[in-house]
């Protein structure tokens, strides 16, 4: 599908637009918002000071936040589920759920892990195969672990001889892990199991006599992460109070470690985490016991992502010297830059991933946010390019330097994710396991158009809709972004943009700046300081989609998760005349106190910047959703969605913002919040939990904006 290259300039809307939007959703008069609380708090920065009334949100069993909580609930629940669109679009979402699919396998001595779900399950199964075409058989099942089918397979891990299994579960959505091993022969349970975990793999000995793992402090017989975790070795067959304490960082504040072990065993790779933009990486000789860790990249200059080994050679993808991304080999032996070679060298499009599989590097590139996948030899000559089905994303090519064959995912936005089998030597692609969805995918396709923001940057944009779909002016559509952390929103398929689709709705993703699309130059111009491009480049996305007749003010809603949703409050607060609805989902919406709620969330200060440096303070002040509401403002029909067990963005964010557009919003528009229980951000939720709250948000926009189910 070729590209389309637009360009034209946008047009601003004016007082018009602001009617149009305000008299977008059919409503039957103002709603009676519960009471939020209104505190008397005052924080000071420098010479500012800036009221918080809602700080005892941040309280979650505070007996007020509980019963504002349930309040909102009690509101939002009837409103939503009496919504005319919303009993289609939760059948329709379960049937186009209902189709059996695949993960990546991953191959460990011959046998093959990956996941799999039949269509009817809540949460996927992992299976193991005994070789490439036996039959497979269950692992592990956690369906039957929670009447709610909440607790999921987070993680999971085989040993180097695919005799054990290591795997994660997390409880009702928490980024916390409890780890477990099992047998692959005959499923036994192992008596051990690890507490205090989250965002980290295991990374397993060589002998698989047991595990490298990241481990917070304990505290209250929790994890506590407020504090930083250290690296520890768990041997099987031993209490976890055994563990060896193998790495500790004792000479920085924020750094985090996490531990990989060279496919030879050689070595222990240690990883600092601090933010997003550079990192630092020590090294541990595990054929010297007494050996103790030392620096291996210790300049913080840039970002170092270990890919593999080859004796002593080890072979990282950075940004050091390479904006858009190249890969080294640094002797292990005496790491200094000048002794660095160069196996994959910079090229003109944004390497995002690398690995090192049968003796070549395979590196997956994005180019305009499209997958492009080169092989490279050892000594980084260009051998191969991976054929790929289509224009749309390609992920996986794990494996070791002995490997013949890897696998990977083809998705886009109208192709559910089939699994791929890649002959290394042979540059062959062969079907592993491919989904069938009963939808028909003919009526629709995607395009991709750019247009030019606020300051002249040239911004891609994915346009999926039905074929004969007029210009206009009147269509519904959905815009949807995320711009933040270098990540790079590359075609995804998903049930709930095919059913928008089937509602006669279009659906957009922009490829706004703060992502990695092209590389890290793109990433930062979305970061700190110039945050605002971000948001410029959403506003612009909505105004050039208006101004070309793809859709109008009215009938165009606004969707983002995470940093994605602080993205829909702040456009939201900014030009609320551009919009028809809102969807700002499990997001950053306080973001002079995002830092305090846990050392993880600190980390993403590389990005946002912190409210104690002052200048960073004035551009945090200038876009936080919560600080920028204002009062006699018509906000367009807006619900926003959090958890109450999110424990990576907090549902405090949520609240005050719902709270404080609920308190001045002057006009009938509904402004809603709707609060999941035994959820989280997002990984790990059951198939109906995710039905149901897309069709909430789905059913609440199409209302808004008078789009009716088929």
């Amino acid at each position: 599908m070729p590209a389309i290259r637009i360009y034209s300039k946008v047009v601003v809307l004016a007082t018009a637009g602001l009617l149009a939007a305000c008299a977008a959703a059919p409503v039957t008069g103002p709603m009676k918002y519960p009471s939020a609380p209104n505190g008397t708090t005052v924080d000071r920065y420098g010479s500012v000071e800036v009221a918080d009334p809602y700080r005892e949100f941040e309280q979650p069993t505070s007996p007020v936040t509980q019963a504002w909580v349930a309040a909102q609930n009690d509101l939002a629940r009837p409103y939503l589920e009496a919504l005319p669109q919303r009993a289609w679009l939760k059948q329709r979402l379960g049937e186009l759920w209902s189709y059996e699919r695949f993960g990546i396998p991953q191959v460990a001595a011959g046998r093959y892990f990956y996941m799999r779900n039949d269509g009817t399950q809540d949460q996927s199964v992992l299976y193991v195969a005994d070789a490439l075409d036996a039959a497979p058989r269950v692992l592990i099942d956690p369906n039957a672990a929670s009447a709610d089918a909440t607790i999921a397979l987070s993680q999971w891990e085989p040993s180097p001889d695919g005799q054990v299994l290591a795997y994660a579960l997390s409880d009702g959505g928490s980024d916390w892990n409890s780890w477990h091993f099992r047998q692959v022969s005959d499923g036994r349970e192992l008596p051990d199991s690890l507490r205090y975990s989250k965002f980290f793999p295991v990374a397993w000995a060589h002998d698989g006599k047991g595990v490298y793992y990241s481990r917070y402090p304990e505290r209250d017989g929790r994890g506590d992460d407020a504090g930083r975790p250290d690296v520890y070795f768990h041997q099987l067959g031993t209490p976890q109070s055994a563990d060896a304490l193998v790495y500790r960082v004792t000479d920085h504040a924020t750094r985090v470690p996490s531990a990989e072990v060279t496919r030879d065993g050689r070595y222990l790779i240690i990883s600092l985490f601090d933010g997003y933009q550079q990192n630092g990486v020590d090294l541990l000789d595990l054929r010297l016991p007494a050996a103790n860790p030392r620096p291996l990249l210790s300049a913080w200059d840039a970002l170092y992502t270990f890919i593999g080994s080859r004796d002593d050679e080890l072979y990282f993808q950075t940004t050091n010297g390479a904006p858009l991304g190249r890969v080294i080999a640094v002797p292990a032996d005496d790491p200094a830059p000048s002794r660095w070679r160069t196996v994959v060298p910079e090229s003109d499009i944004a390497l995002q991933t690398a690995t090192f599989v049968g003796g070549r590097f395979i590196a997956n590139y994005v180019r305009d946010a499209k997958s492009i996948v080169r092989v490279h030899g050892i000594d980084g000559g260009l051998v191969a390019e991976v054929p790929l089905p289509g224009l749309g994303s390609a992920a996986g090519f794990a494996g070791s330097k002995n490997s013949t064959e890897t696998f990977f995912s083809y998705m886009d936005f109208l192709t559910p994710a089939a699994i791929l089998r890649y002959d290394v030597a042979e540059n062959a692609v062969t079907p592993f396991r491919k989904p069938v969805v009963a939808a028909d995918f003919a009526p629709y396709e995607t395009r991709q158009v750019f247009y030019r923001s606020k300051d002249g940057t040239r911004i891609p944009m994915f346009v999926t809709r039905a074929r004969n779909a007029p210009r206009d002016g009147t269509q519904p559509l959905l815009l949807y972004g995320y711009g933040g952390f270098d990540v790079s929103l590359t075609p995804t398929f998903r049930p709930a943009t095919l059913v928008w689709l089937e509602m006669g709705g279009t659906y957009v993703e922009a490829n706004l700046r703060g992502g990695g699309e092209y590389g890290e130059p793109w990433h930062r111009a979305g970061t700190k300081l110039q945050k605002q491009n971000v948001f410029d480049d959403f506003i612009a996305a909505a105004e050039f989609l208006i101004a070309e007749k793809y859709t109008s003010a009215a009938r165009l809603v606004i969707n983002g998760r995470s940093n994605g949703g602080l993205l829909v409050g702040a456009v939201l607060t900014q030009r609320p005349e551009l919009f028809g609805a809102a969807l700002p989902a499990v997001g950053v919406l306080d973001m002079l106190r995002y830092h305090t709620a846990s050392a993880n969330a600190r980390q993403w200060s590389s990005d946002y910047g912190l409210a104690e440096n002052p200048d960073e303070f004035a551009a945090l002040r200038a876009y936080s959703p919560v600080h920028n509401v204002r009062a006699g403002t018509c906000y367009p029909p807006t619900l926003v969605t959090t958890a109450d067990r999110d424990d990576r963005v907090v549902p405090w964010h949520s609240y005050k913002f719902a709270a404080e557009l609920q308190r001045v919003q002057r006009c009938a528009n509904p402004v809603l919040i709707r609060i999941e229980t035994r959820a989280g951000h997002g990984a790990g939720k059951p198939v109906w939990m995710q039905v149901d709250d897309f069709a909430d948000q789905f059913g609440f926009a199409a209302h808004a904006i008078g789009l009716d189910a088929p």
